[in-house]
C-alpha cells in the first residue's frame, strides 16, 4: 500500500472546477433548496415597486387633484414672503431695536407701546394693501390694453401715432 504524502496544488481551472460552491452558496444562504424562498421574495418586490410605481404615475395624473404635485399658484407665491424667516436683532443693540420696531417688527405685526403684539390692526391692513396693489394692476393692464386699441384704430385710419 502506498501512502498518499501531498496533493498536488490545484491552480487556474483544476481549482475552479474543483470547488464545490454550493457548500460555501448553502452557509451563506442562497444553496439550491433556498431558491424557492428568493424567487418569492424577488416577487413579492417586483409586485409591490409595480404597486408603488402605478400609484406614483396615478398621483402625478390624477383627474381627481388629490396629492398632486402643482406648482405654487401665483397668490401663494406672493405671500410667501410672509413665511420667510425673520432675523430679529440683539435684544442689547439698542439702535437696531428702534430700527426693527420702526419697521413693524414682523410683517403683520406692530409693537404697541407696552410691549404687547398687536398683529389685527397690520395684517387686515396688509392683506388691503395686497388687494390694492392687485387692484393697481389690474387698472394698468386694462389702461394699456385700450390705449394700444386707440392707438391701433387711428393707425388704421391712416393717423401717425407713436
Amino acid at each position: 500500500m502506498v501512502r498518499k504524502r501531498f496533493q498536488e496544488t490545484k491552480t487556474g481551472i483544476e481549482y475552479l472546477k474543483s470547488v464545490d460552491y454550493d457548500k460555501y452558496l448553502r452557509k451563506v444562504g442562497v444553496g439550491k433548496e433556498d431558491h424557492y424562498f428568493w424567487k418569492q421574495i424577488g416577487k413579492a418586490l417586483l409586485c409591490t415597486y409595480t404597486l408603488i410605481g402605478a400609484v406614483w404615475v396615478y398621483n402625478e395624473t390624477s383627474p381627481l387633484g388629490w396629492w398632486t404635485l402643482k406648482p405654487k399658484p401665483k397668490e401663494e407665491r406672493e405671500l410667501a414672503h410672509l413665511y420667510d424667516r425673520r432675523e430679529f436683532p440683539y435684544p442689547g443693540d439698542e439702535e437696531a431695536m428702534e430700527e426693527f420696531v420702526a419697521k413693524g417688527g414682523m410683517i403683520g405685526t406692530t409693537i404697541g407701546p407696552k410691549g404687547t403684539v398687536e398683529t389685527d390692526k397690520d395684517s387686515y391692513n396688509f392683506q388691503k394693501q395686497l388687494q390694492e396693489k392687485k387692484f393697481e394692476q389690474e387698472a394698468q393692464k386694462l389702461w394699456f390694453r385700450m390705449r394700444n386699441e386707440v392707438i391701433q384704430e387711428l393707425q388704421d385710419k391712416g393717423y401717425d401715432v407713436e
